[in-house]
């Protein structure tokens, strides 16, 4: 990676921000933060509310050097936005079309992990209330209900008893959604930020609630991180391991974060992969960084940094 410690190196760059996905709102967090950050390094930097997709097809003409995404969900992290700045020739951080596109849905990742070897818990996928009592058969109770793709656990419910069942599909399915059903693993939540193909320290999360869902991310004070995650130094390598291949098995490139869990053994399970971690305030990567010794604004500067030189 190239280190210049000139702002102007990066000339005009674009924050996108906001979007049209269902985790909006913590975009707009995210992206404040971020613009915020490269103001103080003194970046030459503009917010973009992409509020509708006609907005990104202007980039081109708007004279910017360079695009910083930070908009989650669908539109900004499912390859849309990646295949957009590709074809005007601005170059950006994180990874490309295929890596987005494949990370957004778990149903695939999950098939490429578990093709490759890495460990994933048992899923199904769910066409119908019928397959989700099939799944229930399966998996036994509790289990999880989820849809294939959005970010930020929105659609995500733990189904303790049949009669949840119905309800739980109805908020996964939503408009267009794959729905899919996954086997519960009892133990601790744990992610894993990497940056530059470095797994950065594990952290340990204890949500406010049965799990780690939109209330506990985002708006409680009440979950408690941990990093460093209180593992034994071979045990923690062995998770960052799994977690850096689980990344580079989807083509991820410069920074993404690796959710899993922890059984009672101590195995790591994978879950998902967060190619536009969140920077919020309750955010994991900028945690993960500073643990590392890099700060917020270095991060963004770090970040911005890999897009020098890069053609898309």
């Amino acid at each position: 990676m190239t280190r210049v410690t000139d702002p102007k190196a990066f000339g005009r760059v674009a924050v996108l921000l906001g979007g049209w996905s269902a985790e909006r709102e913590v975009s707009l967090w995210s992206g404040k933060n971020v613009v915020e950050a490269m103001q103080r390094r003194g970046i030459d930097v503009t917010a973009v509310d992409v509020v509708n997709p006609g907005i990104l097809l202007g980039l081109g003409d708007q004279g910017y050097d360079r695009v910083f995404n930070i908009m989650h969900g669908t539109g900004g992290e499912d390859g849309t936005v990646q295949a957009v700045l590709d074809l005007l020739g601005i170059p950006y951080p994180g990874s490309g079309v295929l890596a987005s596109a494949l990370a957004m849905d778990k149903l695939r990742t999950k098939r490429i992990w578990k093709a490759e070897g890495l460990p994933t818990p048992d899923f199904a996928l769910l066409q119908d209330v019928g397959d989700a009592r099939q799944a229930a058969e399966r998996f036994g109770y509790p289990f999880i209900i989820k849809p294939a793709a959005d970010g930020s656990s929105v659609g995500v419910s733990k189904v303790k008893s049949a009669d949840q069942i119905g309800k739980a599909f109805d908020d996964a399915r939503g408009p267009g959604r794959v729905v899919i059903a996954e086997q519960f693993i009892a133990g601790g939540e744990y992610t894993c930020f990497v940056l530059g193909g470095e797994a950065l320290p594990v952290i340990r999360i204890e949500p406010d609630g049965e799990f780690y869902d939109y209330h506990a991310k985002y708006i409680s004070d009440n979950t408690k991180y941990h990093c460093p995650a209180g593992l034994d130094a071979e045990h923690e390598r062995r998770c960052q391991e799994i977690c850096r291949r689980a990344f580079e098995l989807v083509d991820g490139r410069d920074w993404g974060r690796v959710d899993f869990m922890m059984d009672a053994q101590g195995n790591p399970w994978l879950l998902e992969i967060n190619m536009l971690p969140g920077m919020t305030s309750h955010s994991l990567a900028p945690m993960a960084a500073r643990a590392r010794g890099i700060d917020f604004d270095e991060l963004c500067w770090r970040l911005l940094e890999t897009t020098l030189g890069r053609k898309p």
